[in-house]
C-alpha cells in the first residue's frame, strides 16, 4: 500500500509539471504581437521598427532584416530618443539655444617675435685683399647712412689698377687730339681699366676724381650699401682682409617682421594682406599696425603650428628685434553657415553628438558633421537644421539616458536579463527571498510520506 501511494503521488507532481508547461506555451504573449502591445495603455500602435535600426519601419509585426523582432511604436510616442519629466528637467538645469544661420569671423590672437626684414639685411666686403688703414664705424650697433664711408683699405692691387686707369685715360686724350675729334684708337683700353676699377666696387665719383687728379690714391673708401644699424662688425683698424670676407652687416629697421604661430585650425581664417595689430609689454597702451605679408608653406611638428609673417613700418625705432608681442589678426574670412554652441557638442572618440529638444520633455541624441569653430559656435555641415532647439546644459545626462533606453529596446519586450531577480535577491543588504511555504510543506509531507513509507516497507521485510 505504500509503494503505491508513494507512486500515485510522484504521478500527481508530474502531471502538474506537465500541465503549467503546457499552459506557459499556450497563453505567452507573443513579442511584438497586437494582442499583447497594440493596446497597451489605451494607445494606438503606429507602426513596427527595427530595434537596431531606428530608420527600418514597417506597418505590421515581424521580423527585422537582421532577425530581430520588430518592437510598436504607440501613438505620440517617438521612435528613438527619450522623454524627461519637466520637474527632473527642472532639476537638471537643462538649457536650450536656436541652432542659427551665423557668418563666422575669427580674431587669432597670439604672441610673436619681432626679427628683422630679411629683404633689408646688407652685408659689407672687399673685393679685393689689403690691409685696414682707418675705421669710421667702430662699434656695432652704430647707426650709418647709405653712401657713408666706413673703412679705408689700402691695397697693392687697387694701387695698380689705378696706375693702369691713369696710362689709359693719358692714351685716349693723345689719340682724341690726334685723330682730331674722331673715335680715339686707345678707347677699348680705356674701357677695359675703367671697368675693371667698377667690379672691385670703386664708386663713380673716386673714378672721376682719380681721372681729373691723375694720381693714384693709396686707400679705397669703402661706403655703407644702405641706411641702418651695424649689427655685426668682423674687422678691427689695423687689421689685414682677404677678398670676400663679411666685414659689416647691416639691417635696416625703417620696416620689421613680426613672426607669430597660430595652430592648424585657426588657418582658414588668415590671408596674406590682412590688418594685424601687435602690443609691446614694455609700451601698455600703444597698438602698432601692420599686415600679414607671408604664411609659412609647413607645420612645425613639436607644436602643430603654422607661422606667420607680419610686416610693421619702424620709424622711430620702437620695435627692437627679439621683442616679444601680443598679436591680433584680425579675419575678414567669414564661414555663412547654420551653427550650434560649442558646449552643446559632445565628442565621444569619432562621433560627434548634439542633443535635440523636440518639446514636451522629449530629446533626441543626434550625431552631426562640424567644421571651422569661430567666436564660440560650430559651423554644423551636417546633422541640424536652423531652428533646431539644442540643448547646451546637462545635455551629457540626457545623451546617456537616450543610450540607456536604446540598449532596452535592443533587448526586445520584457524587462530584465533571465537572472535579474536572483541578482537583486543576492545584492548586500537585501534578504534573501524565502521560498513559497506551502510548497515546502507539500514537500515535508511528500518527504514524511516517503519516509514513512521507507520504514514500513523496512519493517514488512523485517
Amino acid at each position: 500500500m505504500n509503494r503505491q501511494r508513494l507512486t500515485r503521488v510522484l504521478l500527481a507532481v508530474t502531471g502538474v509539471i506537465v500541465l503549467g508547461l503546457i499552459a506557459f506555451f499556450l497563453f505567452r504573449p507573443h513579442p511584438g504581437s497586437g494582442s499583447s502591445a497594440g493596446n497597451q495603455g489605451g494607445r494606438k500602435i503606429l507602426y513596427w521598427r527595427d530595434p537596431m535600426d531606428p530608420s527600418m519601419v514597417s506597418d505590421k509585426p515581424g521580423k527585422s532584416p537582421m532577425g530581430m523582432e520588430m518592437v510598436p511604436v504607440y501613438e505620440g510616442e517617438d521612435s528613438g530618443g527619450v522623454r524627461i519629466d519637466p520637474t527632473t528637467l527642472q532639476n537638471i538645469g537643462v538649457r536650450y539655444e536656436r541652432a542659427q544661420v551665423r557668418t563666422l569671423q575669427r580674431n587669432i590672437r597670439t604672441d610673436g617675435k619681432v626679427t628683422y626684414d630679411e629683404q633689408k639685411l646688407f652685408y659689407v666686403n672687399s673685393k679685393i685683399s689689403g690691409w685696414v688703414e682707418k675705421l669710421y664705424a667702430n662699434y656695432t650697433g652704430e647707426f650709418v647712412r647709405q653712401g657713408q664711408p666706413l673703412m679705408e683699405v689700402y691695397s697693392p692691387d687697387l694701387v695698380s689698377a689705378e696706375e693702369e686707369y691713369i696710362i689709359a685715360v693719358k692714351a685716349r686724350r693723345a689719340d682724341s687730339s690726334r685723330s682730331g675729334g674722331k673715335a680715339p684708337e686707345g678707347n677699348d683700353l680705356y674701357e677695359r681699366a675703367h671697368r675693371k676699377l667698377m667690379f672691385w666696387d670703386i664708386s663713380h665719383e673716386q673714378i672721376m676724381r682719380l681721372e681729373r687728379t691723375m694720381t693714384p690714391e693709396k686707400t679705397m673708401a669703402l661706403t655703407a650699401p644702405s641706411t641702418g644699424v651695424i649689427v655685426e662688425k668682423n674687422v678691427l683698424q689695423g687689421g689685414s682682409i682677404t677678398a670676400g670676407t663679411n666685414l659689416f652687416k647691416i639691417a635696416d629697421l625703417s620696416t620689421v617682421w613680426i613672426t607669430a604661430d597660430i595652430y592648424e585650425y585657426e588657418v582658414p581664417f588668415v590671408r596674406t594682406g590682412q590688418h594685424a595689430t601687435a602690443r609691446l609689454s614694455y609700451e601698455p597702451g600703444k597698438v602698432y599696425h601692420g599686415k600679414v605679408s607671408y604664411i609659412y608653406p609647413y607645420v612645425t611638428p613639436e607644436t602643430r603650428t603654422v607661422r606667420v609673417r607680419i610686416e610693421l613700418p619702424n620709424r622711430d625705432g620702437a620695435l627692437k628685434p627679439n621683442m616679444f608681442a601680443t598679436v591680433e589678426i584680425e579675419s575678414p574670412v567669414s564661414v555663412k553657415s547654420v551653427t550650434v554652441p560649442e558646449q552643446a557638442v559632445i565628442h565621444s572618440g569619432e562621433r560627434n553628438v548634439v542633443v535635440i529638444s523636440r518639446g514636451g520633455g522629449r530629446f533626441e541624441s543626434r550625431d552631426v558633421q562640424l567644421g571651422v569653430l569661430a567666436n564660440g559656435y560650430y559651423q554644423v555641415i551636417a546633422g541640424v537644421q536652423a531652428g533646431d532647439s539644442v540643448v547646451v546644459s546637462s545635455q551629457f545626462l540626457i545623451d546617456s539616458e537616450s543610450n540607456l533606453q536604446a540598449a532596452l529596446q535592443q533587448m526586445g519586450p520584457g524587462s530584465l536579463p533571465p537572472d535579474t531577480t536572483s541578482m537583486k535577491q543576492q545584492m548586500p543588504g537585501q534578504q534573501r527571498a524565502m521560498p513559497n511555504m506551502e510548497g515546502m510543506e507539500g514537500m515535508g509531507e511528500t518527504d514524511s510520506s516517503m519516509k514513512s513509507a521507507a520504514g514500513d516497507h523496512s519493517g514488512h521485510e523485517k
